[in-house]
């Protein structure tokens, strides 16, 4: 029996803001949650039912959390693989190792998809100069370097557009392995939030369209300005890379359109919740948050459908400062993270804006 029924406890790796919505999420469906987290006083702490702090390496501490709780999943990807292992022999790990091992590898990921029938850009690896440079010439410019492992948010990547750009990608890729991927030349960035249960069943939320600032989300739109072409491949995409990884959980699956050719470039997966899926909470009848607990308890996957046009808009730093003009606002729905520091490009909430469908 794989299900997890309301009265169980759920065990949350990470306790960042996707910990916390996961744990309020929970919560609202009857469970209990317990968050595992290195880092104290962690915003997700707040609102769970049991806390451990304790690093990642912990055996003797990650054995006795996976053993107090029904089910264990996690917030971020970048989670060792020897803690995915120590918590997979103790309890149930959703989703599994499998979508932990292609994402944190973005060779692997790169090779993943190839092999799953998914069109990504071109790439080369590359780990010395020498082999930057026969990259460069298998590849061409404009192209981006990048690490294989631990870059998100623009971090661990070099554009390269000339040959004397080669000289600063080593400075950025350091001795780590990396790729080095064609530019792809696009009109909008797009993603899919897709969900599927331990009994394979599937949702895929419409295409949300954002828009990066400084290499991080600052804003998601729903609908996404693509043709309805766009739109059904894009949820076919999601929805084939959920099935191949047979995973078990919401994820996120971020792709480049060109609108002329109605193309799709898949440019990298995400298994977890999703940035550009908070507009969910409030646009949709089951938010990302609740469909992954659904997912991981394998329960019913709730309705994807949006309630009608939806903004979400990340708060930075000292934009969590600006609340007051947010909660006086009708229209608006505030969340705020529990961050007591708004650091420079710190994730610190957001808000969503619904216009809500005719009819």
């Amino acid at each position: 029996m794989t299900r997890i029924n309301p009265g169980g406890t759920i065990g949350i790796l990470g306790g960042g803001q996707l910990g916390r919505m996961l744990a309020l999420a929970a919560a609202n469906l009857g469970y209990r949650c317990h968050i595992y987290c290195p880092e104290e006083n962690s915003p997700a702490f707040q609102v769970a039912d049991k806390t451990t702090i304790a690093s990642y390496t912990n055996d003797v501490a990650l054995t006795e959390f996976a053993r107090s709780v029904d089910v264990a999943t996690y917030e971020f990807e970048n989670v060792p693989a020897q803690t995915a292992d120590i918590v997979s022999q103790n309890t149930l790990l959703r989703p599994g190792a499998r979508a932990l091992m292609v994402s944190q590898d973005r060779l692997t990921e790169k090779q993943f998809l190839a092999d799953a029938g998914v069109k990504t850009a071109p790439y080369q690896e590359f780990h010395t100069a020498e082999e930057l440079d026969a990259a460069f010439k298998v590849i061409g410019r404009p192209s981006v370097a990048k690490t294989r492992r631990f870059g998100y948010d623009g971090k661990g990547q070099q554009l390269v557009k000339t040959s004397k750009d080669l000289a600063k990608v080593l400075s950025v890729t350091g001795s780590t392995p990396a790729i080095l991927e064609g530019f792809v030349n696009f009109d909008r960035e797009i993603s899919v939030i897709v969900a599927r249960s331990a009994s394979g069943d599937v949702a895929a939320y419409p295409v949300g369209e954002n828009v990066h600032t400084n290499h991080i989300l600052d804003v998601t739109t729903v609908p996404a300005q693509v043709s309805d072409l766009v739109e059904a491949k894009a949820k076919v995409i999601a929805t084939k890379v959920a099935n191949a990884l047979e995973y078990v959980g919401v994820m996120g699956v971020e792709m480049f359109v060109n609108d002329d050719k109605n193309q799709i470039i898949v440019n990298e997966i995400a298994p977890r919740v999703h940035n550009s899926g908070h507009w969910t909470m409030d646009g949709a009848a089951t938010s990302q948050f609740e469909q992954h607990i659904r997912a991981i308890c394998d329960l019913p996957l709730g309705p994807a459908e949006a309630r009608g046009a939806v903004r979400m808009k990340n708060l930075l730093g000292d934009d969590i400062l600006d609340c007051e003009q947010y909660l006086a606002d009708p229209k608006a729905s505030f969340h705020h993270y529990g961050k007591s520091d708004p650091r420079p490009g710190r994730k610190m909430g957001h808000v969503n804006w619904v216009e809500p469908a005719e009819g």
